[in-house]
């Protein structure tokens, strides 16, 4: 399953600001954290803070649970994986088929090379 392009589109426009990244890697390592416990690792109003949690929301990077009156967040990193997967998997086997290339032309000129010099180390005959 991919994302769609307006999928990936939220994607990265929430993942283009520090502190959304930030709450990412917060909500990664405190799953069910609340607005409160996020908003104080920032110096930013809550409201600011929110804000982004809404962007991240929209993005589908969050997900909310609500607790009676507390609002838990919780990191959803399929989107993640699945820009993973689109854009550095491709990338990857693309610069591995550029390196392998690479290789193969850099053993085929040190095997002219070798060639070369092979034939120029032996003695000339006389006829």
């Amino acid at each position: 399953m991919m994302l769609s392009e307006q999928a990936q589109d939220g994607v990265f426009q929430a993942l283009g600001h520090a502190t959304r990244r930030r709450i990412l890697d917060l909500l990664k390592t405190m799953p069910g954290a609340t607005v409160n416990d996020v908003s104080k690792y920032f110096d930013v109003s809550r409201i600011m803070v929110m804000k982004h949690l809404g962007v991240l929301e929209a993005a589908d990077l969050i997900v909310s649970r609500k607790v009676g009156r507390v609002r838990q967040l919780y990191l959803n990193a399929v989107p993640l994986q699945m820009i993973h997967d689109r854009w550095a998997t491709d990338y990857a086997e693309f610069w591995a088929g550029r390196v392998m290339d690479l290789k193969y032309q850099l053993e085929g000129l040190a095997v002219r090379k070798s060639d070369a010099a092979g034939s120029s180390d032996q003695p000339e005959q006389q006829p």
